[in-house]
């Protein structure tokens, strides 16, 4: 071999090396999508059974259900439509009623989400920026 082709041999074998990271890379970040609703959205297309979104809008007033432990049971609205979700865990000290909020879990077949994770705004004047602007789009948004 050439000094010019072990030059080539070992630039080729860098780029396959970095061609194959970068597919892997795309490969596991893909795995973990989740698309964003809002539940009108999902009352107009609902999302498959299993499928793992993130769904947000306000906390239902009077939707909250406190059960056994730290299990807890609300309603996330956006003043069309809502969507009952099902959290097991410790609820941000931030999260009430009337309040934004961003739940991520996977979607049952009947409909509940069973939230991995639910954010609370942090502020008087935060809510997630895909909130917000889905709310102002359907008029319900108030300006603090």
């Amino acid at each position: 071999m050439t000094r010019k082709q072990k030059r080539l041999a070992v630039i080729g074998t860098g780029m396959g090396f970095l061609a194959l990271a970068a597919a892997l890379t795309f490969y596991a970040l893909g795995q973990q999508t989740s698309y964003f609703y809002m539940p009108a959205d999902l009352a107009a297309k609902p999302a498959a059974a299993g499928e793992r979104i993130r769904l947000g809008g306000l906390v239902e007033q009077g939707s909250v259900v406190r059960g056994e432990g730290t299990r807890v049971r609300f309603a996330v609205t956006d003043h069309e439509s809502s969507v009952m979700v099902v959290y097991d865990g410790i609820l941000p000290d931030l999260f009430r009623e009337e309040q934004g909020v961003v739940t991520e879990g996977v979607l049952g077949a009947d409909g509940v989400l069973v939230a991995d994770t639910v954010l609370a705004k942090h502020d008087e004047t935060y809510m997630p920026r895909e909130v917000a602007e889905s709310l102002k789009e359907r008029g319900v948004w108030q300006e603090q």
